[in-house]
């Protein structure tokens, strides 16, 4: 197991640095295949499609949790944009775009580049392996562990990119203090959806939410900023950009040339 787990890091190592410094639009391709490279191995390890999370029965059952736990989230979202003093948590530059790039790094960009490999890796291959081989508490915790240090460098490049966080002032105290919290609260989320996965004994589940959590976000970072927009003195007259947006999520960071607040 030792081995296979190893094999597993290696290659989520690779992905995790080729997000950051491959071709931004070869990533719709590699991490998929890189998910693929990792049911594979976990095949070859022995874990049957149930161990992964991906047995035909309990698609079902998947697909109802996921789908409630989403409404659940577009409703806190909504909540939130509800509340003027919280608009501004969700200007990030990376989403200062149009409806039309917006919907396309929601739907197709933050499913494929990021959600599949990460459910797959830590949800489903990592999970699976040490569930068979140390019970479901230690894959909990263990791949949720994994999950919080996997966002490391896109703590680093949010904490570039947030106005909430402000990036001009940014402190190495700082840097510390917005890795630390993104380590911790992903690590806590890794946590909710293990615990789904294994509960409902689908990946399904856990996909589900994380497509929701980082899509939503997405289109209320660019309603925000469409607000904010509107509301300004020269009444939104700035053109906003519909150029092909660059592939962003919570796997990366790269700042956009638009507007800052």
């Amino acid at each position: 197991m030792v081995a296979d787990i190893a094999a597993v890091l290696v290659v989520l190592v690779a992905a995790n640095v080729w997000v950051h410094v491959g071709p931004r639009r070869a990533h719709l391709l590699t991490q998929p295949v890189a998910g693929v490279l990792l049911l594979a191995l976990s095949r070859l390890a022995g874990l049957s499609w149930g161990e992964l999370g991906l047995a035909v029965g309990a698609a079902g059952v998947g697909v109802l949790v996921g789908v409630f736990g989403a409404i659940l989230l577009a409703a806190g979202y909504a909540v939130a944009l509800a509340v003027p003093a919280l608009r501004g948590a969700f200007l990030d530059t990376r989403y200062d775009v149009g409806l039309r790039s917006a919907l396309r790094i929601a739907l197709v960009e933050i499913p494929l580049s990021t959600v599949l490999l990460e459910e797959i890796a830590f949800r489903g291959v990592v999970w699976g392996l040490l569930a068979a081989d140390r019970g479901p508490l230690a894959a909990t915790v263990v791949s949720s562990a994994l999950f919080g240090v996997w966002h490391v460098l896109p703590a680093l490049d949010l904490a570039r990119t947030s106005t909430a966080i402000g990036a001009r002032a940014l402190t190495w105290r700082r840097r510390v203090t917005v890795v630390g919290s993104t380590v911790l609260g992903t690590a806590a989320a890794g946590v909710l959806l293990a615990e789904l996965r294994g509960w409902t004994g689908s990946l399904l589940t856990p996909i589900a939410i994380h497509w929701a959590a980082n899509a939503i976000g997405v289109l209320a970072s660019a309603w925000a900023w469409g607000r904010q927009a509107r509301s300004s003195p020269d009444g939104g007259s700035l053109v906003r950009d519909e150029a092909p947006a660059p592939v962003v999520d919570d796997a990366q960071a790269v700042p956009r040339q638009g507007r800052e607040s």
